[in-house]
């Protein structure tokens, strides 16, 4: 399995090569560091830790600073389980370049939060009849219980606090890639508002830089010898000739 932290941007239109126009949603997806590797010995679980999202030193706590030792600081960390976790080093980075057009990805996000918000508009009730003496009850909720009963039974659909919930839309298409931006162009919406974080995975192998081949090459600059010009040949002013036959 293949997966990538990233963030929503907004959504645009691409035209395909058949002339057909898709609605698409631009995400920022890594690169992330993989900043732990749980082998199942001592976590109990197979899965590995990657960071996304750049933050200063000051917002950050101290072990969140330990954990994340001899590594770029990220604001976000998630646990993405897999079957194995051979060739995978902390410090690794994974890119947009592990996904390719056409693959089929499940995106995870958290929704838009809506407050507080009634039965009609949170559970789609239909609402009370408007007219024959039922005032103030077009939108009300009704009955929620019979009276022998003597208490409300859990799980019953009431108006409360809507969204910023966990949602999952599966089988989104990734339309294309831009490595030199590090963008995703995926297929129709993915939940949550933006620069909200989302959880892009999908089925295949996933594509690992090594922490050797990320790291920059340290050129050293040549230190040509400079060689000083020769003096220039002094000659005597026709002037001080003149005073001196004089």
């Amino acid at each position: 399995m293949k997966f990538i932290l990233g963030k929503k941007l907004g959504m645009t239109q691409v035209f395909l090569d058949n002339g057909n126009v898709v609605p698409v949603t631009r995400v920022l997806a890594g690169p992330c560091h993989i900043t732990q590797v749980k082998d199942g010995v001592k976590d109990n679980a197979k899965a590995v830790q990657i960071g996304f999202g750049a933050k200063k030193e000051f917002r950050m706590k101290k072990p969140q600073i330990g954990h994340l030792k001899d590594l770029d600081l990220v604001g976000w960390l998630k646990d993405f389980a897999v079957e194995t976790t051979d060739n995978v080093k902390r410090g690794d980075t994974i890119t947009v370049d592990t996904f390719n057009s056409g693959d089929k990805v499940n995106v995870i996000g958290i929704s838009k939060g809506k407050g507080f918000a009634g039965v009609v508009k949170r559970h789609h009730f239909r609402g009370g009849p408007a007219s024959h003496g039922h005032k103030d009850n077009l939108r009300m909720p009704g009955s929620i219980g019979a009276g022998g009963v003597q208490r409300v039974f859990k799980g019953m659909r009431m108006g409360g606090r809507m969204g910023t919930d966990q949602v999952t839309v599966k089988n989104l298409e990734i339309v294309a890639i831009h490595s030199d931006t590090n963008e995703l162009y995926i297929k129709g919406a993915v939940p949550g508002g933006r620069n909200s974080l989302l959880m892009i995975q999908g089925e295949g192998e996933l594509k690992i830089v090594s922490k050797a081949e990320a790291a920059p090459v340290e050129v050293v600059p040549t230190v040509e010898a400079v060689v000083a010009p020769e003096p220039a040949a002094v000659t005597e002013a026709p002037v001080a000739q003149e005073q001196a036959a004089a």
